[in-house]
């Protein structure tokens, strides 16, 4: 069935395939633990139950959704192994210690308090159930550090040298952690699981509210993710920025290929839209505005934008692929600066909780972190192509000696077994967030009556109240 496919587009096919299911979850997790050490914390602070009672709702998802982030993330190491045996070879003297450094200090840490903060809100202390909750939550960031140093050093690798067997040997293992692009990434990513989270979370207290405006839960959830949205959309504006003036000093046609820029030009246009032709050379029906590209790559207007006619034929991305995923990202950040800009009004107009079509934008808006967290990686990783280690080892030097029929096979089966056991989890984790927050229930013996932000609970609650 498979004869006549390409051993190594198939590989990448799979791992990709895996990946996108997996990145989902740790994007996810990683926002979500923070958001529950948030509320915990705002739970001691003010004794308010909204607050462990939130706090209680949502951990009950972050345990789905994280072990369904370990369980995907497993089959990953497996593909090292077998599709990419050679690369695991080259490259394991410097990603092998990195990813052992990752389970050491941040999957044991995560692992050993998630015990405590699932099961020990009645058995433990409040102060070291709370100790608890912080390290898992540190644990997720922990986690991120490690992944993607080893991601960034496989795109702008430094601090090596080779051994007589060419392999990858350390050479400086403090310029290979911190290597020249993991800044960059680092707070990128960890700025996008913080808004992909908030959305979910805004959408949730969004759909709950749609149903009862005076759910004083829901419009908890829908204040603290709008205020999240509103502060930290526009850092990862910048963020995103001076990620990409980092990618054009390291990886000029990855930049080329985002922007669609075929030929070296001065005084680039930004292209908004159109079509790239990898075989004509051109980026056609182009919708474009000009010398603003140079402006936003170099701060000048006139600045240089090398093109991607400029490489190897055999060495530059699919443009195609990378420029629409870029946009795709993009315009979805570019959505969520508005809606924490219009939640800013609405707040300012205390219409945040009344206004119902705002309410329904968000819940539509729930998924779209996801989204662009995916379409990121895609325009990371297609943008890195034809490489795995970015100018020193290709990717069709990477693959293992594996037939295509093989590959094939697990590659169904990978299909049909995912969709089947995280599709089910997916719809499960839709249950649960479909379910409203119990209300009006004492928590603690020693808990006062459920206020929040002046907020209080019953059909009497004024409008706009608590904005």
């Amino acid at each position: 069935m498979f004869e006549s496919f390409d051993a190594t587009l198939l590989a990448r096919i799979q791992f990709a395939f895996t990946v996108t299911f997996h990145i989902v979850f740790p994007a996810f997790s990683i926002g979500l633990a923070s958001y529950l050490a948030v509320l915990e914390g705002m739970w001691l602070w003010t004794n308010k139950g909204v607050y462990l009672r939130l706090f209680k709702y949502w951990m009950k998802i972050f345990a789905i959704a994280f072990g369904m982030g370990v369980v995907s993330g497993l089959v990953m190491s497996y593909q090292f192994g077998t599709n990419w045996a050679v690369f695991a070879d080259r490259t394991g003297p410097i990603l092998g210690p990195l990813m052992g450094y990752e389970v050491l200090s941040a999957f044991f840490l995560e692992a050993g308090f998630l015990g405590v903060m699932l099961f020990g809100m009645n058995r433990v202390g409040k102060g070291l159930h709370f100790f608890a909750t912080l390290m898992v939550a540190a644990g997720t960031l922990f986690s991120a550090f490690w992944i993607l140093s080893v991601n960034s050093w496989m795109h702008t690798p430094v601090g090596y040298a080779f051994n007589a067997q060419g392999q990858f040997v350390p050479d400086d293992w403090w310029a290979i952690v911190f290597n020249p692009s993991f800044p960059y990434r680092l707070v990128h990513m960890t700025l996008a699981a913080y808004l992909t989270t908030a959305f979910v979370v805004g959408a949730v207290g969004a759909f709950h509210l749609l149903k009862r405006r005076t759910d004083p839960a829901a419009r908890v959830m829908v204040s603290m993710a709008m205020w999240m949205a509103a502060l930290v959309a526009p850092l990862q504006l910048v963020a995103g920025d001076l990620h990409g003036l980092n990618t054009l000093e390291h990886q000029p046609a990855k930049v080329a290929a985002m922007e669609g820029h075929f030929e070296t030009q001065q005084g680039a246009p930004l292209i908004l839209f159109g079509l790239p032709d990898m075989q004509a050379g051109e980026t056609k029906y182009a919708v474009e505005i000009p010398k603003l590209g140079s402006w936003i790559l170099t701060h000048d207007w006139n600045g240089e934008i090398t093109g991607l006619n400029a490489f190897d034929a055999d060495e530059r991305p699919n443009a195609a692929i990378v420029f629409w995923s870029f946009r795709v990202m993009v315009g979805i950040g570019l959505l969520m600066i508005a809606t924490g800009l219009v939640s800013l009004w609405l707040r300012w107009r205390r219409r945040l909780f009344g206004a119902r079509w705002f309410h329904r934008g968000l819940v539509a808006m729930g998924p779209l972190g996801f989204v662009a967290v995916v379409t990121g990686w895609i325009t990371t990783e297609v943008g890195r192509q034809p490489y795995t280690v970015y100018g020193l080892l290709k990717t069709s030097d990477s693959i293992a000696p594996v037939a295509a029929p093989a590959v094939g096979a697990s590659l169904l089966a990978f299909i049909v077994v995912y969709f089947i056991v995280f599709g089910a989890g997916t719809l499960y984790l839709l249950a649960l967030m479909r379910r409203p927050v119990e209300q009006g229930e004492s928590d603690r013996p020693d808990e006062a009556p459920t206020r929040t932000a002046g907020i209080t609970p019953g059909p009497a609650l004024p409008q706009g109240a608590g904005d």
